[in-house]
């Protein structure tokens, strides 16, 4: 038994030795908690999820460009990048939203290295569509004329719409006038479905502006040149008409001066030309000039005098014929019934080009048949997908 004298020490030793255990406990305690932090932030800096996140705020968004710069150099290296022919330039844009865009234009391939495949060789991104491929561009007297690349990239190419490639029914369906009326310019490219490929005429307003807004839309585009037709100079379809009777030269000046208004058409397409199309000498050296440019075709089949057909597969240039004029009278129910038969060609011979205007009655007899005409089992391509191509291309 303890004296009386013995008992505050011995309280405060145990008192002292119960706060030791209570402060050993603490620090085991707080040692665990340290090391499980320390771990957990290791983890988290070397977890390949947040290694790729991507910060915010300015200073970073001002970093996006140099950014995307080291990130192309990079997962380039040792590699020629190539469009799918040949050897290919990259110009990578960086967008608002951070995203990267990578484009490709063709240039010659030299040497015999790995190849980076684009994995697209028709078509371009919809978010650089309106952009004209610089390496498809030639400058001249009349300004930017298209032609084919060093890799024998053609235009008609470039600017096609992309479409499934399987085999079925496929129609194509070209709505012309653009650019004549504003409000029905604005009309067929915003309500007529991306399928449908549109001509813009190149006597008409605003030209390069209405093709950007065709091509964010995703529309295949073609220039529509006026061709003298019977009855000129009564029926006139416009300044530059190229007329039959006139030289070779002077039709070409005035074909190019049209066909620099706008970039980034798959083809060419008569506006009127009865007389012009069944012209031989008159109509070749156009032909002849619009196939080496690596651009298409389209007869309107408005005369059944031409000889388009014939002179395109004799110089090896791709052409196509429209199968019917959908609206050669404007209302809606007789274009839908055209519709209807133009799907009737398409079933009997695998495909059919119908050809219209930007009248109001079209616009929605189109927009409204092409919305059930995927249910059938017809697919709506570009005109481009629909032409006849010579041997060897």
């Amino acid at each position: 038994m303890p004296s009386d004298l013995r008992k505050p020490l011995l309280g405060r030793q145990k008192k002292s030795a119960g706060i030791n255990r209570r402060f050993s406990v603490i620090m085991l305690l707080t040692a665990c908690a340290v090391l499980s932090i320390g771990g957990l932030s290791v983890y988290t800096a070397l977890s390949p999820g947040n290694l790729q996140k991507t910060a915010s705020g300015p200073e970073i968004q001002a970093r996006l460009p140099e950014k995307a710069a080291e990130t192309a150099s990079g997962e380039n290296a040792g590699l020629q990048p190539q469009s799918g022919r040949s050897g290919a330039s990259i110009n990578r844009s960086t967008m608002l939203d951070g995203n990267v865009v990578s484009v490709y234009s063709p240039r010659p391939r030299d040497g015999d290295g790995p190849v980076l495949m684009s994995g697209q060789t028709y078509g371009q991104d919809p978010r650089m569509a309106m952009r004209p491929n610089e390496e498809l561009l030639e400058e001249t007297a009349f300004g930017r004329l298209p032609v084919v690349g060093a890799d024998g990239l053609r235009p008609m190419e470039q600017y096609a719409r992309p479409w499934s490639g399987a085999r079925g029914t496929r129609v194509a369906i070209v709505v012309g006038g653009l650019g004549l009326s504003q409000t029905g310019s604005q009309k067929a490219i915003r309500e007529l479905p991306p399928d449908v490929t549109l001509g813009f005429a190149a006597s008409g307003n605003s030209l390069q502006r209405w093709m950007q807004e065709a091509r964010r839309q995703g529309h295949e585009i073609l220039l529509q040149i006026p061709l003298e037709p019977f009855g000129y100079p009564g029926t006139n379809p416009g300044p530059d008409t190229l007329l039959a009777g006139d030289p070779a030269k002077v039709n070409l000046d005035r074909l190019h001066r049209s066909m620099a208004k706008i970039t980034n058409y798959t083809g060419i397409m008569n506006y009127l030309g009865g007389r012009f199309l069944a012209e031989q000498a008159a109509l070749e050296p156009m032909m002849r000039d619009i196939g080496k440019r690596g651009l298409l075709f389209l007869d309107d089949g408005s005369s059944a005098q031409s000889l388009s057909g014939g002179i395109a597969k004799a110089i090896s240039a791709p052409q196509g014929f429209a199968d019917i004029l959908l609206d050669g009278e404007v209302t809606e129910a007789s274009i839908l019934r055209k519709l209807d038969e133009l799907e009737r060609i398409a079933r009997r011979n695998g495909q059919a080009i119908g050809v219209a205007s930007a009248f109001d009655e079209s616009i929605a007899a189109i927009s409204k048949w092409s919305r059930e005409a995927g249910g059938r089992g017809i697919e709506i391509v570009g005109v481009s997908a629909l032409v006849s191509e010579p041997a060897g291309q």
